[in-house]
């Protein structure tokens, strides 16, 4: 087994997410199957509990586990499935070790950080890094580790400690260490100052781990002369300085890295076996899919109304969902952000014009997205936005909370049942609609949900989704959610046109929703942007895109299949023009990609 280590330095947030994960990118394109770990050295023991301010968005995996937003750019990148233990906390390593020492697994010794806290770090990398992500349960030939947080961060200081002896267990010639730094470019004097990063590689060495490789974030381009100092200070030759500025889009960070030669260097530091001849096709879509993103000059509006907007990160998956259907429809993403709780009555006699604001992007969308969330705070604003999108015939899809948003809001509306309502907002309602779950146990916060994947039964084949997935009789996504909608008034629903056309397997719990004599208007009650991928959009957004751009009977006309304009079909040639002129790259397969995010998950 192979080991790259991701540290960073000067600043949290540096991009080391993005830069692990084009690493497997170009690894990958050169036939080496990757694996990645992702350690957060916070105590909790998983990001379920989070609040979305504090790391963005929680990612759920296909065993339930509730990870950092770094392992859904993992899985985008390198299209892989991880699993939870894939993700390592200290509080993760802390209970594995007292629960050993209660076990009577030490004998009797001092249970002490070193060794015994280093030991099951090394211990859990090992294990964890010979899990096959493929599906096909071969083992790895690479694992990539990104340490979350800064150089020099306390909590942080176990794991490097872990690391130094590691280096030595798997050999020096089995591993290396990418030190991810921030060249600063004070507008004052535009001169890269690398003082930040001598300090951080400085501090990286004093702490026994020596990086072959520096990435250097910047905001333009590295100067040759500034290249160099860097290698002259911190012990690493010229050509192991590697730049990544600021680029249009996120797609080009592994074709940066591979004009530097950072995939002949892996490869060669550590005697990596690759297929002969190498297969290049995966770097190449990347080129074209980066390519397709600068041309796009056709826009679509989607607004997002949530109550976590103040944040992007809290979102990254849905944002990237819509970025990937957006680009294979051909427009360009005008993504705008509403804060549920604007839309209320109670704004417009607090502050009118944020009010009034808030209603023109609505109004002006040319869809509507309605998110996950939990709590009552904008609960009312997004069941406005409902009844916006189903009444004047805009297309909207709402994600988990965002379904049972139009649920409720049909109830009020169409049934006649004023206070229809969900028992997590008013636990007196005569008509609860939405209920909590039987196994719920409300005693408990952490990881009490109905977690990870599972299969959606289509009841009808008449379903506008069936036929974006191109589905059988069923479909697997990611769940997480603690409310669902009261099957008593099923019959109810759907009597006035509001069909629950997926189910699962029981046949209890409503899954998918879809409205009659609408041009669009969906729910889900899993969150299908966990698996959406660039060159693999997921469905449920690929409908809201279609149907945003006036492209959805079309695509319907053709059976729901892809057309030679669309990026994600199948096609030999290298490229066309679509029937507005706008050239089109063509994707040759329909593997996916992933495409990088830096932080990100759903509350």
């Amino acid at each position: 087994m192979k080991y790259i280590l991701v540290t960073g330095g000067v600043i949290s947030g540096v991009g080391k997410g993005v830069i692990a994960s084009s690493i497997g990118t170009i690894l990958r394109s050169s036939g080496i199957r990757v694996t990645s770990i992702k350690i957060d050295p916070y105590i909790n023991i998983d990001a379920g509990t989070f609040s979305p301010y504090e790391h963005g968005e929680v990612f759920v995996l296909d065993d339930g586990g509730e990870v950092d937003l770094d392992l859904g750019n993992y899985e985008r990148f390198l299209d892989v499935k991880l699993h939870r233990d894939n993700n390592i906390t200290t509080g993760k390593i802390y209970q594995q070790v007292i629960s050993r020492e209660r076990h009577g697994d030490y004998l009797g010794k001092t249970v002490q950080v070193v060794p015994h806290i280093t030991d099951a770090i090394q211990e859990w990398v090992t294990r964890v890094a010979h899990i096959s992500v493929d599906g096909d349960k071969k083992v790895p030939d690479v694992c990539i580790i990104e340490l979350g947080g800064v150089i020099g961060d306390i909590e942080g200081m176990p794991f490097v400690e872990a690391f130094r002896q590691f280096q030595f267990r798997v050999k020096r010639e089995n591993i290396v260490c990418v030190h991810v730094s921030l060249i600063p470019q004070p507008k004052a004097t535009g001169e890269q100052k690398t003082k930040p990063t001598q300090a951080s590689v400085r501090e990286l060495r004093g702490l026994g781990l020596s990086p072959d490789i520096i990435v250097c974030r910047s905001v333009t381009p590295l100067q040759d002369e500034v290249k160099n100092k860097i290698s002259l200070f911190c012990h690493v030759a010229p050509e192991q300085v590697y730049c990544v500025h600021d680029v249009s889009s996120i797609y080009r960070v592994p074709l940066l890295l591979e004009a530097q030669g950072a995939n002949d260097f892996f490869i060669q530091r550590l005697n990596l076996n690759i297929p002969t001849p190498r297969p290049r096709r995966l770097i190449q879509r990347w080129k074209e899919l980066a390519d397709r993103y600068d041309r796009l000059l056709k826009e679509v509006t989607i607004v997002l109304v949530g109550k976590y907007t103040k944040l992007e990160d809290a979102y990254a998956s849905v944002i990237k969902a819509l970025q990937h259907a957006a680009l294979a429809v051909n427009h360009r993403l005008d993504l705008k952000y509403i804060e549920a709780a604007d839309l209320e009555q109670a704004t417009l006699h607090e502050d009118a014009q944020k009010y009034h604001e808030a209603w023109k992007e609505l109004v002006g969308a040319n869809g509507i997205l309605v998110p996950g969330g939990f709590g009552q705070r904008g609960i009312e604003g997004k069941i406005l936005a409902a009844q916006w999108a189903r009444t004047r015939k805009v297309p909207y899809l709402g994600v988990c909370l965002g379904m049972q948003c139009a649920v409720i809001e049909f109830a009020r509306s169409v049934l006649g049942q004023k206070d229809a309502n969900s028992t997590e907002m008013d636990s007196g309602t005569t008509h609860p609609v939405v209920i909590d779950m039987p196994e719920h146990n409300p005693g408990q916060m952490g990881g009490t949900m109905r977690l990870g994947k599972r299969t959606t039964v289509f009841k009808t084949e008449k379903s506008l989704i069936r036929k974006l997935y191109h589905s059988k009789g069923t479909v697997e996504e990611r769940h997480r959610h603690r409310f669902e909608v009261n099957p008593k008034y099923v019959d109810q629903f759907e009597e006035k046109g509001l069909h629950f056309v997926g189910r699962s397997e029981d046949g209890e719990r409503m899954e998918i929703m879809e409205l009659s004599d609408h041009p669009y208007y969906v729910g889900v009650q899993y969150h299908p942007e966990y698996i959406s991928r660039p060159m693999s959009p997921s469905p449920p957004y690929l409908g809201l895109l279609l149907a945003s751009c006036n492209k959805l009977q079309q695509y319907a006309a053709r059976g729901f299949r892809p057309s030679p304009r669309m990026s994600f079909c199948e096609s030999d040639d290298d490229g066309t023009y679509d029937s507005d002129g706008d050239e089109v790259a063509r994707i040759t397969s329909k593997t996916s990609e992933v495409d990088l995010t830096d932080k990100i998950g759903d509350a």
